[in-house]
């Protein structure tokens, strides 16, 4: 039987929609994979593999630690990498896994990475650990999911992965089984993760760049490969690989925002000073642009801190070349102080209920001018999360407090224990806040 007009221009209209759709899969695919920037094409310039650079050698350790033992040079490698955060949960034995990562497809928990046999990576062998590390390949084959940053690792030399693998093999063992991950699907399909291994981890090495000074090229190791930045601070594309195109802008990250860390003056880092950029990297603080807090408090605390001063010197010469893109959404933080009063310069529209809880849990610490007359890490004037119109990590750091982990005795923000009044209970609009000196004291006597 004859096709009728109606069938068949139904047939062209479906090849067509068929047509387009496969266009539409075919332009992603060039866009996200064979015309991805690489992380460092920023730069420009020749890069050479490592045997053919003649400057400096920029992995490793430092040369202050050049002599130092395997397990030493390891330990330095280890921290620079960041590997205690993720691999430790909270009160949980370190590198001993159990911390969860809650993604918007499920959850997923980090593995123990102590030299325990059976439960632990005791049994890996160089070649295993270099797998993980740098393909994301477990023993038996089993794929690892990009929570572990592995197209960042990659960039690592064998040697320093060997170095910090006698390290952990130098740790107590630790017996904790692996927690089960929780995934939707298809995300809990592991096999699939090689497919996205294969589209989005060259498995390449640092390459250092030829036109670059040998800091910049030491910056650019510790930046790209082992603190691997760009895993936070670089907004994900639909595969959920890093978008170079729009590298260090900024992203959302287990429910922190971690913010843009690009050139650019008014939403990134163009305008702080070298020494503002290197007390924030080496302490968490930096005098007028804020102090970490949860993520990335924890990076200064269980990796930042612990670099030398020329390698972090060498971060910030590489983060400052970096090519600026603005974040439409963040305005330039406000450097100056607000009014000494609670009943100036405040909004018309402004809740009520969050004044009162200023009130009555942060105006000791931070006054009502966000200048802090306890320690200059509780000052707001000039913090970008505060100025966050989106207020992701002031609502975090209040619900959970500032996550630090830090042995130093400088007081930090912890989770609100006073509960956040609602409409029913908030404050009379006759009723006056206590002034910053009650506040303190009250402050004071909770803690």
């Amino acid at each position: 039987m004859n096709d009728t007009p109606n069938t068949g221009r139904a047939r062209r209209y479906t090849l067509i929609g068929i047509a387009a759709i496969l266009a539409v899969v075919l332009i992603g695919f060039l866009w996200m994979v064979v015309l991805a920037p690489h992380p460092m094409d920023f730069a420009g310039g020749t890069h050479v593999a490592l045997a053919e650079y003649h400057g400096e050698d920029p992995t490793g350790v430092p040369a202050e630690l050049k002599g130092a033992s395997l397990i030493e040079r390891g330990q330095y490698l280890a921290r620079a990498a960041d590997c205690e955060a993720c691999h430790t949960a909270e009160g949980g034995e370190p590198f001993a896994g159990g911390r969860a990562f809650v993604l918007p497809f499920g959850t997923l928990y980090a593995t123990n990475i102590t030299p325990d046999k059976e439960t632990g990576i005791g049994n890996y062998s160089d070649a295993n650990f270099l797998d993980a590390v740098h393909k994301g390949i477990a023993p038996g084959n089993e794929k690892l999911y990009p929570a572990m940053p592995f197209t960042s690792y990659a960039y690592m030399t064998d040697a320093d992965v060997g170095a910090i693998k006698a390290y952990l093999f130098s740790l107590k063992p630790v017996h904790a089984p692996d927690r089960e991950n929780s995934l939707s699907f298809p995300f809990n399909q592991r096999s699939l993760m090689g497919i996205w291994a294969l589209l989005f981890n060259p498995d390449k090495r640092f390459e250092p760049r030829t036109g670059r000074d040998p800091q910049w090229n030491r910056g650019a190791y510790l930046v790209e490969a082992m603190e691997h930045c760009g895993e936070c601070h670089t907004p994900r594309n639909l595969l959920q690989a890093l978008d170079q195109r729009q590298k260090f802008a900024g992203a959302v990250q287990a429910g922190w925002r971690a913010y843009n860390i690009t050139s650019d003056p008014k939403s990134g880092i163009g305008a702080w000073s070298e020494a503002d950029l290197a007390h924030y990297l080496a302490i968490g603080h930096a005098d007028g642009r804020g102090t970490a807090t949860g993520p990335m408090g924890e990076a200064v605390d269980n990796s930042l801190r612990y670099l030398t001063e020329s390698d972090i010197t060498a971060m910030v010469t590489y983060l400052r070349s970096v090519s600026g893109i603005a974040t439409p959404d963040l305005p330039e933080p406000k450097a100056s102080p607000a009014p000494p009063s609670h009943a100036e310069g405040v909004a018309a529209n402004a809740d009520a209920r969050g004044k009162a809880v200023y009130a009555g849990a942060c105006a000791g610490c931070h006054d009502w001018t966000g200048v802090s007359p306890v320690i200059p890490s509780a000052t707001l004037t000039g913090v970008r999360s505060v100025n966050d119109p989106t207020a992701i990590n002031v609502v975090q750091i209040i619900l959970s407090g500032a996550h630090r982990h830090s042995s130093d005795t400088a007081p930090t923000c912890r989770r609100s224990a006073a509960p956040i009044p609602t409409r029913r209970s908030q404050a009379s609009p006759t009723t006056s806040p206590p002034d910053s000196a009650r506040s303190r004291r009250r402050s004071r006597r909770r803690t």
